[in-house]
């Protein structure tokens, strides 16, 4: 439902467009100045405004620039008498106005079209965004590999559920696919030609998060400087997929309740609601029935996002699935690198089945991605990951010494020690120690060494672990 804001200081005008749009399904609100039309765009986010342009003190020329800074998705239509015709003419040439409209008899069939040509540029609009945001390709059931059974049980329950409108929680551990998976429900949906937006919950503190799901108006916070569309606005129609759906704060789970059930948001800042047709597809690689009873999950927000629960298994219990991935890892990243690579060694091959995989298919393609970029023949040989050291048992030095801190009392004498470096190895041996402990879950891998995921992961991405 399209939002419309009309501006006129004839109170008749108003009145009359008011009970017309209100009658094609719009949500209309009227104001009679400049003055309080800038105050209702400051207050909400507007996809078409209609304003006059001769109106006393602040006229509609000024209205529609100061919709163009603060609201700049607004399409904005002016209503111009014959003598201020020209100003309407200019205002459109130079990009600013959607359309203009002279009064006359016709005036609201003529209103109602032009609204219907910039809500047709809005939903363009916002395609385009999410095409820009989301560069990948569409993903369907085909880019889902494996031919195991549970991949191919897998398949079946896409399928099934994805003519649906109910909210999906996908379990998996990290690397799994489950992206991919939301993916393919949506591609094999009735909303397939609307947009999908993903959005990791982890990747946001608290306030940002918000702001980026439920956008926010000019002035809600500083250096919001316009109003911004939030994720939920652009996929509706479609599909938004919240991954790492544990990592948000119970005050935002809160909120994300709220749109659930009431199938509206209200963005930062703003004061009116915005209606909202969007099917929400949740990720997880924890375990939430453990969360709600440690208390850190809402209850009855697990009940709302879990009505469809989908599991992804991990890569070692579908081993039989291996050389396919392997294969298609093989054709994606060997003409990128400019390889002529025909096959895998068969040796390499049977490594690879056997190995446990605890970053599953994400950390296969990582190797073999290397393994390609590394390989000088036509035959891909693979060196598989470093085994991950085991902790070493209390008291086997003395009594539960860190990894990689047994020797540090004899370490410093004679020679002394590199202090950066054996720091570095003390750390990186934390982190595959915890990750070991955790099976590759990295969010349970941070709760072992106490630290924040974020913290993890800049540390992950600083040893290359």
């Amino acid at each position: 439902m399209a939002n419309i804001l009309v501006c006129d200081d004839e109170r008749s005008i108003c009145e009359l467009l008011d009970i017309a749009l209100r009658r094609e399904n719009y949500r209309v609100e009227t104001v009679n100045s400049g003055e309080a039309a800038k105050r209702k765009i400051d207050g909400a986010l507007y996809d078409v405004i209609v304003t006059d342009i001769k109106m006393p003190n602040i006229d509609g020329i000024e209205v529609l620039r100061y919709a163009h800074q603060a609201s700049p998705d607004s399409a904005v239509i002016l209503i111009t008498a014959v003598d201020d015709l020209e100003a309407a003419v200019d205002a459109v040439k130079a990009g600013g106005a959607s359309d203009y409209i002279r009064k006359s008899p016709g005036l609201v069939d003529e209103i109602k079209l032009a609204i219907n040509r910039a809500l047709e540029k809005v939903i363009l609009s916002k395609q385009n965004f999410a095409l820009r945001r989301d560069a990948a390709t569409r993903n369907s059931l085909d880019n889902i590999i494996g031919v195991s059974p549970a991949m191919e049980k897998l398949k079946q329950t896409t399928r099934t559920v994805a003519s649906t409108n109910s909210t999906i929680l996908i379990y998996g551990e990290s690397g799994t696919g489950k992206e991919l998976v939301a993916r393919a429900v949506h591609v094999c949906s009735p909303r397939d030609t609307e947009s999908f937006v993903s959005v990791n919950c982890g990747a946001f503190p608290e306030t940002l998060l918000e702001s980026e799901l439920f956008g926010y108006v000019k002035g809600a916070f500083t250096g919001a400087n316009q109003n911004k569309r939030g994720l939920f606005e652009v996929a509706d129609g479609g599909t938004i997929f919240l991954d790492e759906i544990s990592e948000m704060t119970l005050p935002m789970q809160v909120k994300l309740l709220r749109v659930l059930q009431e199938r509206t948001v209200r963005p930062v800042g703003g004061t009116r609601e915005i209606s909202t047709d969007v099917r929400v597809i949740a990720a997880t690689n924890r375990d939430l029935d453990g969360l709600v009873a440690e208390n850190t999950f809402r209850e009855d927000l697990y009940y709302r996002l879990s009505v469809i629960p989908i599991r992804v298994p991990p890569l070692r219990d579908r081993r039989e699935d291996i050389p396919l991935l392997v294969n298609h890892f093989l054709k994606k990243y060997a003409p990128a690198a400019g390889k002529s690579i025909l096959r895998v060694h068969p040796q390499a091959l049977d490594s690879l089945c056997g190995y446990e995989w605890p970053g599953n298919v994400r950390q296969l393609e990582n190797t073999v991605e290397r393994a390609v970029a590394l390989e000088m023949t036509d035959e891909l040989h693979v060196e598989l990951p470093a085994e991950r050291p085991k902790t070493k048992a209390a008291g086997a030095n003395g009594g539960g010494a860190m990894p990689g801190a047994s020797s540090a009392s004899g370490a410093i004498l004679p020679e002394g020690v590199d202090m950066e470096k054996y720091v570095a190895q003390i750390e990186r041996s934390l982190l595959q120690a915890a990750l070991n402990r955790s099976h590759g879950v990295q969010t349970r891998a941070s709760e072992l060494l106490g630290i924040s995921y974020r913290s993890f992961r800049h540390l992950m991405k600083k040893y290359d672990v």
